[in-house]
């Protein structure tokens, strides 16, 4: 592996590692056009999916293990530019992507600690970009603001095979590091479609077959098996504010989650993931 003749970088100051750490702001990710990716697993998953690789910022006496060797390597030749840099500054901008390595002795065993944050190319999906070969189902995240679920909804959505999950704003970045982090890598796996248009979205969903399910806690009744089976669309709100007026038009029925203690309602994330997995038991357990 070559370090491509960059000297190490000592300065928190340098412009490289300022640019990087700006990456934790939505502006900046948008003005340079990149984000931040850390950790094993979901670098891999970056450079399956095809993703380019920009910088790769790394502590060379810190990544000894065969196996981030090996990473790193796949990293320079997909296109990135290894930057070897002090501990101090990878502890910075590790941070920045919301994972501090101030305590490396406490990680669990048989975990790889990767000591290298990346920057990536922002990249869009659209509709063209959804297959669809049979009874799929998709997500519909009206204005959900929170990076952690987003993140935690996309990994669902992966672990059943979701079809794809759009965005409708004004929503959290689907780079923001806890989103990316959050995800555990199926931020690249699962097509998400960020869209304003409404009425062209439920256009779209109803010409491909979907049935449009609403998650709200008070409105509808409890669903029955007949509710999910097929193509499903499942419309998820706000944590606070639920579905906005101009998607509650669109959508066809409604579920809620019964509730015997004292809370009005579920995180949007729980709930949507035990929505997601009802359609998954009625799916592809009972089929």
């Amino acid at each position: 592996m070559s370090t491509q003749h960059h000297s190490v970088i000592t300065s928190i100051n340098n412009q490289r590692v300022v640019a990087a750490r700006k990456l934790q702001t939505r502006k900046h990710r948008q003005r340079q056009s990149r984000f931040l990716v850390e950790g094993f697993e979901i670098l891999h998953l970056a450079l399956d999916a095809g993703i380019q690789p920009i910088e790769v910022f790394y502590c060379e006496e810190q990544c000894g293990e065969k196996a981030v060797q090996q990473l790193l390597n796949r990293l320079q030749k997909a296109g990135a530019t290894l930057v070897p840099v002090s501990t101090q500054v990878l502890h910075t901008l590790s941070a920045a992507a919301g994972n501090v390595y101030a305590a490396p002795h406490k990680a669990p065993p048989n975990v790889i600690q990767t000591h290298i944050v990346a920057t990536f190319a922002r990249f869009e999906v659209s509709f063209q970009d959804i297959t669809l070969t049979g009874d799929e189902l998709v997500l519909v995240l009206d204005g959900t603001q929170t990076p952690s679920n987003l993140g935690m909804i996309l990994r669902t959505a992966d672990a059943v095979g979701a079809a794809a999950v759009f965005l409708i704003p004004p929503c959290v970045d689907i780079f923001h590091p806890k989103s990316v982090r959050g995800s555990h890598g199926s931020l690249f796996s699962v097509p998400l479609v960020q869209t304003a248009n409404i009425p062209e979205l439920f256009r779209w969903l109803r010409e491909k077959g979907f049935r449009t399910m609403g998650a709200d806690p008070h409105r509808g009744k409890f669903w029955n098996q007949e509710s999910w089976k097929g193509r499903v669309a499942i419309v998820l709100g706000h944590d606070v504010r639920g579905i906005s007026d101009a998607v509650r038009a669109q959508v066809e029925g409604w579920a809620q989650l019964p509730m015997t203690g004292k809370v009005e309602s579920l995180n949007v994330a729980v709930a949507g993931s035990v929505l997601i997995y009802e359609w998954y038991r009625v799916n592809r357990l009972e089929s």
